[in-house]
């Protein structure tokens, strides 16, 4: 592995962490009561959270042999540079000792970002993590984690015993089980807390409880149950983290969520510590939906990766929202099918609505069968006969108890099968550039937890995309609201060597090949004055072949998010398909080092460009429906117009060009997929795309079809509306992603109060009604409920109509005039599918409807 030089810089280790708000300074008599510390650091920091870390060298020393180290690379996905970016790393077993309050829990969160730290390779620290006699990590590999996780980070949460004597002790010791082991910590944080813990009911053993209060325990998941993400500083008190819970649902049924509506006030009662969660949390609810005879025939289901064979407390948190009496809503409780709670009835409990309970049950999870998971399951209590046949949750917290042993270590996570799978498809190609990857059901530890299914709530966030942004020279800083993925790389170029004798030699049968001599003549050497784009693949140049045709020369970074297979499938594909309304493929060069991609030259660039973030004059309201008209034209003869259904997996505005016509012309074929076969609804592939544009339910179950293209173009929809990105971590938390945000405005109305002030009073209000009403649909959570792609276009093209002569656009809509062909039109549903229409560039089609005319399947 190549690296830099090495940079030492020895300082004290241990970040510990304030409260969300204050750090508390070191008392020279007592010690500090907590710790925020950035671990070889040199100076005082300020994470993205607002949050100061201390250097641990102005604190705390360690003993043993240490060194300061900062990483060489910084991940998109990081947070914040603060703590992550530099790191205390320990050759010999080295111990911490902190002066803290005496009879107090604490909070103990570790850090670890697996980077490049001077020479060091990350996958040899193999490393235990031992406080006061409780071993919280051991031969713990940040780097295989991270991988398996799909996290760039590791967040470790702990909850300790108080420390009698009032002198806590961090041990880190390098494996003795591998050559050259080492540890590593970039923070830590030691708060006191309250004692949030109780004894709690053994499921399964009547009678018997488990004492959570004698033990120290692990986060393993904290979520805020149908509700969004809620950072460190929105916590109450105690600096947690809450994550959103729909990736952890199992199946398609997971019900519907609700918030609480202004006027109620969330009151608690004496027995609930308002630290115990935040208001938000109960503020949000996750239900089973308003059809008590569907209610009856399934349960809401959560599941969860775990370490067997330890004991797990689950937390279920309760606010009733709507009802307001007993034997209204009741439900029972499982965990890993076996009866927690019979006829759980909230208003029973809290004897209001607006009033927070929260229950606690312990479960033991065996190893039998190679059992990693636990289950969580609500269901009506049917033989209660409440009123209503439905059940419901606000948050959920699972806590990891120590062993006899006073052991909480688990082992590293394996990579799930699907991404061997897929990195064992990458692999066959001989070389791959750096690949960059979104994992649907990610596994990550929630606060901190061990193994689990985690996403981007929301959102979350990025790794793709923050990477496009940040080659492309867009500012974005880091999202402290956006869960991390970790990024795995493989880099290995092309030797030099002619295409003869390069694994890509026989694409030269299907498109015209191209000498690296011949690309250098065009674009001046890569001179960087012919850059005119910056993506995922590498840089754009602007070029000549042949002496007069101009083209976009898309050349391969070595450090890209794509690789040789997107580089094979884009030639593949785009050989083989010819379209007015897709980006045309001259060719391609593979020599000396290099994968390039050559292009016919899109004079007007990328949509984006002409929407925000440039100087470029706003566009037209009738121009942006042409060319989201365009595109769907595009995407909808992927989908319908070849033998096979092909998914385009990345659709956004960056990748719609526009020609010096200003024709749309959907590009960026890497990612596409060939869609189900006719006996298949969906094909089951890992996660690839852009955050921001994913279609949720492709997200969260790995399951692509066509309709997770049209949940992205809805974002593209959206975006045209707005006129604002589909991710921008610099508005308040809900106005992050704008998928939530438009429909949160169109459920209040207020729609209209977002989009581009360029357009205010230029669109027609038939046109806007229709065309939101298109895009709202298009981000249906399932992808049953969205249209297809022939809808969308069908009804852009009456949007259009709309907005240029209203009567007509109606008159026609209702079939009372006949079109060319004489075919009548009635006015198409969006929830309607319409037959698959198949295009060619020589049909003759009028220009309104005109992908409807004389309409055929594949």
């Amino acid at each position: 592995m190549k690296t830099n030089t090495r940079i030492l810089i020895s300082i004290g280790f241990l970040s510990i962490a304030l409260n969300a708000i204050i750090v508390l300074s070191k008392n020279s008599e007592s010690g500090s009561d907590s710790y925020v510390l950035s671990c070889g650091a040199q100076i005082e920091g300020t994470d993205t959270n607002g949050r100061q870390w201390i250097p641990d060298s102005k604190l705390v020393t360690p003993s043993g042999v240490s060194m300061n180290a900062t990483a060489l690379h910084q991940d998109p996905s990081l947070p914040s540079q603060v703590p992550y970016m530099t790191a205390r790393i320990f050759t010999s077993e080295s111990t911490y000792n902190f002066s803290v309050l005496s009879k107090k829990r604490l909070w103990l969160r570790l850090h670890f970002y697996p980077s490049s730290y001077s020479d060091l390779d990350p996958t040899e620290a193999y490393f235990s993590v031992i406080a006061n006699g409780f071993t919280l990590l051991n031969n713990f590999s940040a780097s295989i984690t991270a991988e398996a996780l799909t996290q760039a980070y590791i967040i470790k949460e702990f909850s300790l015993l108080p420390v009698l004597n009032g002198a806590l002790t961090i041990n880190f010791k390098p494996s003795t089980q591998q050559n050259g082991s080492y540890a590593f910590v970039n923070g830590i944080e030691i708060i006191p807390m309250p004692d949030i813990f109780q004894p709690a009911s053994l499921v399964g053993s009547s009678g018997q409880t488990i004492d959570v209060q004698a033990s120290s325990v692990q986060t393993m998941f904290r979520l805020n149950v149908g509700g969004q993400y809620i950072p460190t500083t929105s916590d109450s008190g105690l600096s947690r983290t809450w994550y959103d819970d729909s990736p952890y649902m199992f199946g398609a049924a997971y019900g519907t969520s609700s918030e609480a509506g202004k006027n109620l006030s969330i009151d608690y009662p004496p027995n609930v510590p308002e630290y115990i969660a935040p208001r938000s949390v109960y503020r949000t609810a996750r239900s089973m939906g308003t059809s008590s005879r569907t209610n009856q025939n399934y349960n809401l289901t959560w599941v969860f990766e775990v370490d067997p064979n330890f004991t797990y407390v689950v937390r279920f948190h309760f606010c009733e929202l709507q009802l307001a009496k007993i034997n209204e809503r009741v439900f029972d409780i499982f965990l890993n099918n076996q009866t927690a709670q019979h006829n759980a009835d909230v208003i029973a409990w809290a004897g209001a609505t607006g009033v927070p309970v929260y229950k606690d049950f312990a479960t033991h999870v065996n190893d039998n069968n190679g059992d990693k998971e636990l289950w969580v399951a609500l269901h009506p209590a049917v033989s209660s006969k409440p009123e209503y046949y439905d059940a419901m949750l606000n948050g959920l917290e699972i806590f990891k108890v120590n062993d006899t042993n006073g052991n909480l270590a688990g082992p590293n996570p394996v990579p799930s099968k699907m991404r061997q799978e897929d990195e064992a498809e990458a692999a066959d190609s001989s070389s791959s550039g750096l690949r960059y990857e979104a994992i649907g059901g990610i596994a990550g530890g929630v606060a901190g937890g061990a193994a689990g299914f985690v996403v981007v709530a929301a959102v979350c966030f990025v790794v793709y995309q923050k990477k496009k942004r940040k080659e492309s020279g867009e500012e974005f800083s880091p999202a402290n609201n956006w869960l991390p993925l970790y990024v795995s790389s493989c880099t290995s170029t092309f030797s030099n060597r002619s295409t003869n004798s390069s694994p890509l030699s026989n694409l030269a049968s299907l498109c015209r090949h191209f000498s690296l001599a011949e690309i250098k003549q065009g674009s001046k050497n890569f001179d960087e004055s012919q850059v005119v784009g910056v993506g995922g693949f590498g840089k754009v140049y602007k070029g000549t072949i042949d002496g007069v045709i101009k083209v976009a020369m898309k050349r391969s970074n070595p450090y890209s998010a794509q690789g040789v297979n997107e580089f094979q499938t884009e030639i593949e594909l785009l050989s083989k398909l010819r379209h007015k309304h897709l980006v045309s493929l001259i060719g391609f060069c593979v020599e000396g080092g290099e994968m390039i991609l050559v292009y016919d030259y899109m004079s007007n660039g990328t949509l984006r460009e002409h929407l925000y973030g440039s100087s470029n004059p706003p566009l037209s309201w009738q121009k942006r429906l042409e060319i989201c008209i365009g595109a769907a034209r595009g995407l909808h003869y992927l989908h319908t117009g070849v033998n096979y259904a092909i998914i385009h997996r990345d659709v956004k505005t960056t990748n719609i060009l526009l020609d010096e016509n200003w024709e749309a012309k959907v590009s960026d074929f890497g990612l596409s997929k060939q869609g189900p076969s006719l006996n298949q609804s969906h094909v089951s592939t890992m996660v690839k795309g852009s955050f921001g544009y994913l279609d949720p339910e492709y997200f969260r179950r790995q399951r692509l079809t066509e309709k997770s293209d049209v949940y992205s173009f809805g974002v593209v929809l959206f975006e045209v509306l707005c006129a604002r990105p589909a991710l921008d971590d610099s508005l308040p938390k809900e106005q992050v992603n704008l998928a939530d945000w438009v429909i949160y405005c169109l459920k209040k109305g207020t729609l209209e109060e977002i989009i581009d002030p360029n357009l205010k009073g230029t669109i027609n209000a038939e046109c806007f009604k229709k065309f939101a009403e298109t895009a709202e649909k298009c981000l249906n959570d399932h992808g049953v409920d969205r249209p297809s792609m022939g809808d969308v276009l069908w009804n852009l093209e009456y949007a259009l109509q709309l907005n240029e002569n209203p009567e007509s656009a109606r008159t026609f809509a209702e079939g009372n005039v006949n079109n060319d062909y004489g075919s009548e039109f009635t006015t198409i549903s969006i929830e309607e599918e319409s037959s698959a229409s198949e295009i060619t560039d020589d049909l003759n089609t009028t220009p309104v409807f005109s992908q409807l005319v004389n309409p055929k399947g594949r």
